[in-house]
């Protein structure tokens, strides 16, 4: 796909070096593998719990390496959001040593790699689609190497061995060309946006999966207590929007000391002012 946007003129001509890269694609990787090792051996109530707890550690990474400051109606709504979206989702909370570990890895590897992905955007003015053609072909070729190796030492079974037929293959294309909408749209919310808001907008999804689950599967998995989580996280959803685009809602902390020279500028208006005044 990298192949043909890259043919039709969405991708140009750009630099990223290997170093980056291949940084990108250690989180990315781990991310993919950690998540979906993470759905095999923990319950699906954990699951969900360590899902969630991506905003908290994309809040943090922000704090700490691009110096964010949240305002206190920002952080109440994305709390709302957590609310809401676990009073939906988390059931049991049965946790074990391998799938915590599990969980730990994919949740910090995902924070990470989607904090990259702005990141590397910003640093080196790259748009969505460039960044894409840098780091998709890469991420393939890694993947498709280990992952037959690393599926074989997971489950004890081969790819290979698989008996593929004409369903299977339409399931996996279909899969497939999902994915590809769904990094383009991940690097683009988060050019656009930041990695915390990618994550807030990322449990409209959740909420999304139970409604066609209701419509395609019927009444079984909501109820009272679903429907009350929906409105919860929808509506924090909105105020966190509102709350994230007001002045001061999220911005970036100045660090930066005053120079003698500005002080003794300072200083002189101040004078001026006062000798003004009298």
């Amino acid at each position: 796909m990298t192949a043909a946007l890259r043919w039709f003129g969405f991708i140009q001509s750009s630099h990223l070096p290997l170093s980056e890269l291949l940084r990108f694609i250690l989180f990315a990787n781990f991310s993919i593998v950690g998540m979906n090792v993470s759905l095999m051996w923990n319950s699906v109530g954990f699951y969900q719990i360590a899902k969630l707890s991506m905003i908290p550690v994309s809040c943090f990474l922000e704090v700490v390496m691009d110096k964010i400051r949240y305002s206190r109606d920002t952080k109440l709504s994305i709390a709302v959001v957590l609310l809401g979206v676990g009073v939906c989702t988390v059931t049991d909370l049965s946790v074990n040593t391998q799938g915590f570990i599990a969980a730990f890895i994919a949740v910090w590897s995902t924070s990470l790699q989607q904090y990259y992905v702005l990141h590397l955007q910003r640093r080196y003015n790259l748009s969505s689609f460039n960044l894409l053609g840098h780091t998709a072909p890469a991420q393939a070729a890694t993947l498709l190497l280990l992952g037959p190796f690393l599926d074989y030492w997971l489950t004890n079974k081969r790819v290979d061995t698989y008996n593929y037929n004409l369903v299977s293959l339409m399931f996996i294309i279909l899969s497939c060309t999902i994915a590809v909408g769904t990094n383009l749209s991940q690097f683009i919310c988060i050019g656009r946006f930041t990695a915390v808001s990618f994550q807030v907008l990322g449990h409209m999804k959740t909420i999304l999966v139970l409604i066609m689950g209701f419509f395609f599967f019927g009444k079984e998995g909501l109820n009272l207590h679903v429907v009350l989580g929906m409105i919860i996280a929808v509506a924090g959803m909105i105020w966190y929007g509102n709350a994230s685009s007001k002045p001061g809602g999220k911005e970036r902390r100045s660090l930066s000391v005053p120079t003698s020279r500005q002080q003794k500028h300072a200083s002189f208006s101040d004078s001026n002012e006062h000798d003004g005044s009298v």
